[in-house]
Formats: structure tokens, sequence, C-alpha cells
């Protein structure tokens, strides 16, 4: 994954990979969109105890954690659900495989075209992005068997704190506090560094920067707009895009987009080209009068009347 020199050798590798690099995209974004649609539909209903009832609780006579926990119906509705628990976990850590995929592809092109990006920087969605398919996964399982745990036990208040002190589903929760902020910072500096090259237009590259600070403040917007940012990417490898891609996939070079400086410049310039020069123009030479012609009648009564 070395910077290549050679422009022609770069073309031709991505060339190779564009493809399946473009499928993974639109893959991703189709299965990202998908598990957290399956999973808030699922567990919308999800049953929970109230506050006054557990305050309620807290005042009863004898130790409170042997007492029959109030999150009984809660992890029975997990237990009845375990096959979509754990099927949306599959299908967002597939998600996570084909974006980093997809990503890491692009940070390659991006960096055969601008060398000095620190050779670090390939890999950080893609770790970020493999730890998040992981803690899904855990997660999901992990959930699901500690929930099978408590439903087989005394069912008390200590048994239900238990449940998230389950190595594998606390393994996955330790994960899942990292992954994001390695999403989050790949995917900054791939959409911020591919735009520069002109990999990315400045549309997708700033979307690129919106999907990464979305990552960590709130997942529900970030699951849309990160859907949206990689089918749009994967319609880019694949040449799908209306305007077609940008030149720098032609070029294998950089091929910066132009300031709003640059731009504005240039639309005055083009304005300029479009306009005749008049003052270029020759002015039209007034008429000779013809020679041998008769004065007209009107201008002998004018003299006339001078002289009078």
């Amino acid at each position: 994954m070395a910077a290549v020199a050679d422009p022609e050798k770069q073309l031709a590798w991505e060339a190779r990979r564009r493809p399946r690099a473009g499928v993974a995209a639109i893959l991703a974004g189709v299965f990202t969109l998908g598990g957290f649609i399956w999973s808030a539909a699922a567990f919308r209903d999800v049953p929970r105890s109230g506050f006054l009832t557990s305050l309620g609780q807290a005042f009863e006579p004898g130790p409170i954690g042997n007492q029959p926990s109030l999150r009984t119906p809660e992890f029975e509705f997990y237990d009845a659900k375990a096959f979509t628990f754990v099927g949306s976990s599959v299908v967002r850590a597939i998600a996570y495989i084909a974006l980093a995929y997809a990503v890491t592809f692009l940070i390659v092109a991006t960096r055969s075209r601008r060398p000095e990006l620190p050779r670090f920087i390939v890999y950080i969605t893609l770790v970020g992005a493999v730890l998040s398919a992981v803690a899904s996964v855990f997660g999901g399982v992990g959930t699901v068997l500690a929930v099978g745990h408590f439903l087989d036990g005394p069912r008390t208040v200590d048994a239900a704190s238990d449940v998230a002190t389950d190595s594998l589903l606390y393994t996955a929760n330790l994960i899942a506090v990292l992954a994001p902020l390695l999403v989050a910072a790949g995917l900054l500096m791939v959409s911020l560094n591919s735009m520069r090259v002109g990999l990315l237009t400045r549309f997708l590259g700033v979307l690129g920067m919106l999907s990464a600070a979305l990552a960590i403040l709130s997942q529900f917007l970030f699951s849309f707009v990160l859907t949206f940012w990689l089918i749009s990417l994967g319609l880019l490898f694949l040449n799908l895009t209306p305007g077609g891609a940008p030149p720098a996939w032609r070029t294998g070079t950089a091929e910066p987009w132009p300031s709003r400086r640059e731009a504005v410049e240039a639309r005055g310039a083009a304005r300029g080209a479009r306009k005749p020069s008049r003052a270029a123009e020759p002015e039209p030479e007034p008429e000779a009068a013809p020679t041998g012609t008769r004065p007209h009648p009107a201008s002998k009564k004018r003299k006339r009347k001078r002289r009078g």
C-alpha cells in the first residue's frame, strides 16, 4: 500500500479494484441503514420498568439485591427476539467490513497522489471499522447469552446487575467505546485529503466529514448520513455519477479543486471573453455625397431666405 510514483501503474491498480470497492461501498450503505432500521423496529416496544416502581421497591424491607428484578419482562423480550438481536448485529458487522474495504481503497488512492500523507492514516478507518464489527457481533451474541443466564437463574436485582458484567458483553462494550473514535478520525482524514487531491467532489468531501462528526454525536443521524455518503461513493467508484468521476481518477495525479477566489476569477474571465469588444470595432465612415448630382430644390429655397 505504499505510495506509487508511476501514475500508469496506480491507474491500472485502481482499475482492477474500483468495481469491487464500488460494490463494497453500496453494500456498506444499504446494510448500515438496513441493520439500524431492523434493530430499531424490532425493539421499539421493549418493556421498561417505571422510575416510581423502582423507587418503591427500594423502600421495601430486606436487602434489595434479593428482591425480584423489575427488568425481568425486558429480558424476556430480548430472549424472545434473540434471532433479531443477533441478526441485526451481524448485518451491521458486514456493513462495517464493507466500509473498511471501500474507505481503505479510497485512502490508498489518495496517498498515491499525495505521498506526504503518513502511512498510518491508511489503517485508521480499517482498524476502527473492524473493531466496530467485532463489537457489534460480540454485543449481540453476548447480550443473548447473558440474558439467557439471567432467565435461568433466580431473576433477582443482583442477577440483573450481573448481565452487564458478562465477560463477552463487557468486552464488546469496551471495544464499542474506542471503535467509533477511530472510525470518526479515519472518515475525517480520508474525506478531507481525498477532496484536496480531487478524488472527491466538495460535496462528498464535506458530507464525509459531517458523517465523521455524527459518528460520535448521534448514531441515529450517523446511520442515515453515512448511508447516503457510502452509496454516493460507490456510484462514483463505478463511474455512474451524472457528471462522471473527477479528473484525478483519470490522470493518476492530484487535481486540486480551484479555490473560491480562483473560481470567481475564472467565471469573470469567461464572461469577459464572451462579451464583444466595442472599442475594437471600427466606426462606420460617413457616406460621401455622389459627385455630379443636382442640389435638392429645398436647399435653394433655404439659401434664398438667408439672403433675404
